[in-house]
């Protein structure tokens, strides 16, 4: 399954939620034009079986579905792809244990240098942020609009944009150049497929 190439890419937020109620989440962003789902769990009790469920509901809608952090879960669930930090080991790496069709992502937080490597080592997206204020990193460093400006110049990646992104001012980012915008709390903080569809009205 390909990367899309626009649209509200929609990352979990597990906390404090049952599974039934996660999965409800999902499938109303999904509804509301979510293109793409990551699986994202700090503390998960049992990642696996979790995982497995928003998979079976992913692909009954044709969303591709990424794991956060950890390859070895993608490759045991078979997943269409994982999302990497900066600790979390090496695009070589997963792309062997996830193959060749697999969307590897890498966050690249206010680095073109960053970028540039991930593309050159086989990349599938870039993600950028944060660029506002953000709930689920408050400590994460802040990113520049400039920045997406450069990357959309140097790169050929689609480029995702995250943090503290909303409706009203996710606008600035797609200007700028991003063609992703990835939500967690944005989308699932309030009631979430009229929320999902306000952003995807920022891609019409």
């Amino acid at each position: 399954m390909h990367m899309p190439l626009r649209g509200l890419y929609a990352i979990t937020q597990p906390e404090n939620k049952s599974p039934d109620a996660l999965l409800a989440e999902v499938e109303a962003a999904i509804r509301g034009g979510a293109v793409i789902v990551q699986y994202r769990d700090k503390n998960p009790i049992d990642a696996s079986h979790l995982a497995k469920q928003l998979l079976t509901l992913c692909q009954r809608h044709s969303v591709p579905l990424l794991i956060n952090d950890n390859a070895e879960l993608a490759a045991s669930i078979g997943a269409n792809g994982v999302h990497l930090g900066q600790e979390d080991g090496a695009i070589e790496l997963a792309r062997k244990l996830l193959g060749a069709n697999a969307i590897i992502g890498v966050s690249c937080y206010n680095s073109l240098e960053r970028a540039i490597a991930a593309q050159e080592q086989g990349a599938d997206y870039v993600a950028f942020g944060r660029f506002f204020p953000s709930g689920s990193k408050p400590l994460a460093a802040p990113a520049q609009l400039d920045t997406l400006h450069q990357a959309k110049a140097l790169l050929t990646l689609p480029i995702v944009a995250i943090g503290g992104i909303l409706p009203e001012n996710g606008q600035c980012l797609l200007d700028a150049g991003a063609d992703l915008l990835a939500v967690i709390g944005g989308l699932f903080d309030s009631e979430v497929e009229t929320s999902a569809r306000a952003y995807s009205q920022l891609f019409k």
